[in-house]
């Protein structure tokens, strides 16, 4: 049995639960729905071939900063379980829980699993912010989820997911300040837009709003914002490849 709890316990007053069906009407989840829907088998080819492999680099930034030995692990937003696997492949004595929102991706991770017989991955069908375990995770890892998240949700699950001294490590994409660094950044989507598009038409509504989308996210100041509210320690902000992603770290206070 799934040592899991869906419920939301001591975060903000407006918080719900993860079942609850106003939860349908979250324009950030309505927003996921509607960009990634149709996307999930072609979704591991697509960030590897738009990134030109750099995720991959990415997902190692995180890896590199988990502890030396960790015994639980929770990856949020796990998609396709791509960082998730990479998790439980470097430390195949930890307990690997990746939280998906969408059954379309958590599908492909579950029959991917069984496929690798990774045998230490849970895979949980909920969203990020609701989630609850009955024993705390050394770590809560995210890749991509930061920009569609509700933040002070997010700080309040992690805050509460966490042991004492244990990490929060989140990635995602930020708009490049340099204008030399965002001119060619704005170029290489409008090559998406027209050519990617038309290549890959189930992702064309990512093609076409995720730029915008990330013009106008503060989600490394919200996230930091949240972090200090929440009462954590030590946080930490990078710019990786050319400032086109950050990775924000922060510790639970022992």
């Amino acid at each position: 049995m799934s040592k899991y709890q869906i419920a939301v316990v001591g975060c903000a007053e407006n918080s719900v639960r993860s079942d609850d069906p106003m939860m349908s009407s979250d324009p950030r989840i309505e927003l996921v729905e509607r960009l990634f829907s149709g996307t999930g088998s072609t979704y591991d080819h697509i960030v590897n071939l738009c990134t030109a492999g750099i995720d991959r680099r990415w997902k190692r930034q995180i890896l590199s900063r988990l502890p030396s030995r960790p015994k639980r692990v929770m990856d949020l937003a796990a998609g396709t379980g791509i960082l998730t696997f990479a998790i439980a492949r470097r430390f195949p004595d930890c307990h690997v829980m990746g939280v998906e929102l969408r059954a379309e991706y958590l599908d492909i991770a579950r029959a991917r699993a069984a496929r690798e017989k990774l045998d230490n991955v849970e895979l949980i069908l909920a969203r990020a912010e609701d989630v609850r375990l009955s024993e705390p995770v050394d770590a809560v890892t995210s890749s991509y989820l930061a920009k569609y998240a509700d933040l002070p949700r997010l700080a309040c699950t992690m805050y509460e997911m966490l042991r004492p001294g244990g990490l929060v490590i989140t990635h995602d994409f930020t708009y490049p300040a340099m204008p030399v660094l965002a001119g060619a950044w704005e170029l290489y989507f409008k090559i998406l837009q027209s050519v990617g598009s038309r290549r890959y038409p189930q992702w064309r509504a990512i093609f076409d709003e995720l730029p915008d989308l990330i013009r106008q996210t503060t989600w490394v100041p919200d996230l930091v914002s949240a972090l200090k509210t929440q009462g954590f320690t030590d946080i930490g902000c990078e710019s990786l490849t050319l400032k086109g992603s950050g990775l924000v770290t922060a510790k639970k206070i022992s």
